[in-house]
């Protein structure tokens, strides 16, 4: 087996629906056709996981037939690990406090350039006086200096350019690890090298890989999936609870089937209404034969 590894990621705050198993799919078949091992992590800093949904989460997964290298990750697990990322950038002048609401954000002026949501470096310019009397009246947000606009990333589809970074969050005001460090520091500590995942999440690859490079982090490359789409023309979510959890088994008529269904939407060329094992697709798999595009199942 190869150094790295591929890895999957779900947040347990809700069913695993039938995207969510596509992406877990192609994510272990790409990591073991590469000859990598594959990582399980459960992402549960969202206030909205619970403990009922990442075990059936897990359990939809290993019906599957997919078997993971190592014990399962998980984030609620690895604050400590989170801080001293924070305070190493911190100590090389990296970060600072940020008293701004999302409101704060949205309403601040901003370059004609600069897409609503980034962040126009408002608590950047502010005093160390000026930042002691808003500690007083409300706890920050830690952000990262960000030194450039943008940053390089490698991704299957989209092949190498850049992505935009800005002065993205670190840790919230509540303490709690931001997404974007957190995936960083927790890919490394799983030695992942493959990141497969919605391309929902590739304009956040150029942030993650701008703090894992300052931070001294080895680089991984992407495979973003165009999402799968629900009838209303809408990515699919948990609101579509047809097509997640135990309804989605039964009314494809077991692992079997969903794998079938996955299968076909990625290129393989089983029959129209034949199943398939997760062996016959690792068989079949290889990077020059996948077709990959937005699904409506």
């Amino acid at each position: 087996m190869s150094a790295g590894a591929g890895r999957y990621a779900p947040t347990p705050s809700s069913d695993l629906h039938l995207g969510n198993l596509r992406t877990a799919v192609v994510a272990y078949l790409a990591a073991r056709h590469d000859g990598l091992a594959f990582k399980m992590r459960l992402e549960d800093l969202d206030d909205r996981s619970r403990p009922d949904f990442a075990e059936r989460q897990l359990a939809d997964l290993a019906a599957l037939g997919l078997v993971w290298d190592g014990p399962v990750m998980v984030q609620s697990q690895r604050r400590q690990a989170y801080d001293a990322a924070v305070d190493r950038l911190t100590g090389a002048g990296l970060t600072y406090e940020c008293f701004c609401s999302r409101r704060d954000i949205l309403e601040a002026p901003r370059a004609p350039h600069q897409p609503p949501g980034v962040y126009p470096g408002t608590c950047r310019r502010l005093s160390a006086a000026e930042r002691a009397r808003r500690r007083r009246v409300k706890a920050p947000a830690i952000r990262l200096r960000a030194g450039v606009g943008e940053f390089a990333v490698c991704d299957w589809r989209a092949g190498r350019g850049p992505q935009p970074v800005d002065d993205f969050i670190l840790r919230r005001a509540d303490g709690v690890s931001a997404y974007n460090l957190a995936v960083v520091v927790d890919d490394a500590a799983q030695s992942v090298s493959q990141v497969t995942r919605g391309d929902d999440l590739l304009s956040s690859s150029g942030r993650q890989s701008y703090v894992g490079s300052l931070l001294g982090l080895p680089p991984v490359s992407y495979v973003h999936l165009p999402l799968v789409m629900g009838r209303s023309g809408r990515r699919l979510s948990k609101r579509d609870s047809a097509l997640a959890g135990a309804a989605l088994f039964d009314r494809l008529g077991g692992a079997v089937g969903v794998l079938g269904a996955i299968g076909r939407s990625i290129g393989w060329d089983g029959g129209a209404s034949a199943g398939a094992s997760l062996d016959e697709l690792l068989e079949w798999f290889d990077w020059d034969r996948l077709r990959i595009g937005v699904w409506t199942p």
